[in-house]
C-alpha cells in the first residue's frame, strides 16, 4: 500500500485545534477557534509569517516540576541512566546559535541555545554494540521520535535547556528538548523525559503520518 503523506495543515483539519494546539503567546479560544477550523490550510494567509508557532498534539502543554523530574537513558546501554534534573542541569554545557525550520515552511533564524551534547549521556551510559538508534520520548502523550545514533553526535545537537539565554518556557519545551538544527522541527523534541537506545527503528509519531525519518532541511517532503 502506498504511504500517504500528511500535511501538519491537513493533519489539523482532520482534529481541529481542539486536539492540535497552535499558538501565538496565548491559545486561540472560542468563537475564534472555530471560525479558523475550516480555514487551516490557509493559516498562513491570516497569520503572522514570521516568529515562533507552537504546536502540540495533546495539550495541554507538559508542565515541568523540578523535584519530580527525571531524564532516564534505557534499552541497548550498559548502564541505565536516571538523572534528577539537578544532576541534568549540573552536566557540561555548551552554547551554539542556529536556525529553526519549520517543515511548514517558517524559519525563525539565529536562536541561541545553551545544553548538554547527547556524547555526553552516550559517555556516561555506555552504548552497547547492538545500540543503532536514539528514541525520544516526550512527557506530551503519544510523542516520540527517533534519531540513527549517529545522528545524535553531529555538531550542532544537543539536548536544550536554556533559549535565548532564559531556561525554557514550557511552551519551548521545558525543561529539556531536543535541537538538532539540520533537521525540521518535528525532530525536535520538546518535553523530553526519556531516551531509549534501540537496535531496530521506530518511527516516530510525523513519521506514522508521512512524513521522512530523515527530515533534512531542503531535502525531505512537507510544503
Amino acid at each position: 500500500m502506498a504511504e500517504r503523506r500528511i500535511g501538519r495543515a491537513a493533519f489539523l483539519g482532520t482534529i481541529g485545534l481542539g486536539g492540535l494546539a497552535l499558538v501565538f503567546g496565548e491559545r486561540i479560544q472560542g468563537s475564534l477557534q472555530s471560525s479558523l477550523q475550516h480555514r487551516l490550510p490557509a493559516l498562513a494567509d491570516v497569520l503572522p509569517l514570521s516568529g515562533w508557532r507552537i504546536y502540540a498534539i495533546n495539550p495541554p502543554w507538559p508542565t515541568f516540576d523540578p523535584a519530580a523530574y527525571r531524564l532516564r537513558v534505557t534499552g541497548e546501554v550498559e548502564r541505565p541512566l536516571d538523572l534528577a534534573w539537578k544532576e541534568l542541569a549540573a552536566l557540561p554545557s555548551v552554547r551554539q546559535t542556529s536556525d529553526f525550520h519549520c517543515v511548514t515552511g517558517w524559519t525563525v533564524d539565529g536562536v541561541h541555545w545553551q545544553g548538554v551534547r547527547l556524547q555526553t549521556l552516550w559517555d556516561m551510559a555506555k552504548p552497547t554494540p547492538r545500540a543503532r538508534f536514539a528514541r525520544f520520548v516526550s512527557m506530551e502523550r503519544d510523542y516520540v521520535d527517533t534519531l540513527a545514533l549517529d545522528q545524535t553526535t553531529l555538531p550542532d545537537v544537543m539536548l536544550a535547556h536554556h533559549m535565548d539565554g532564559r531556561p525554557l518556557s514550557r511552551a519551548h519545551g521545558a525543561p529539556l528538548r531536543l535541537v538538532i538544527p539540520d533537521m525540521y522541527g518535528y525532530k525536535n523534541v520538546k518535553w523530553l523525559t526519556r531516551i531509549e537506545l534501540t537496535h531496530s527503528l521506530v518511527p516516530g509519531f510525523w513519521e506514522q503520518n508521512g512524513y521522512d525519518v530523515d527530515a533534512w532541511v531542503g531535502r525531505s517532503n512537507g510544503y
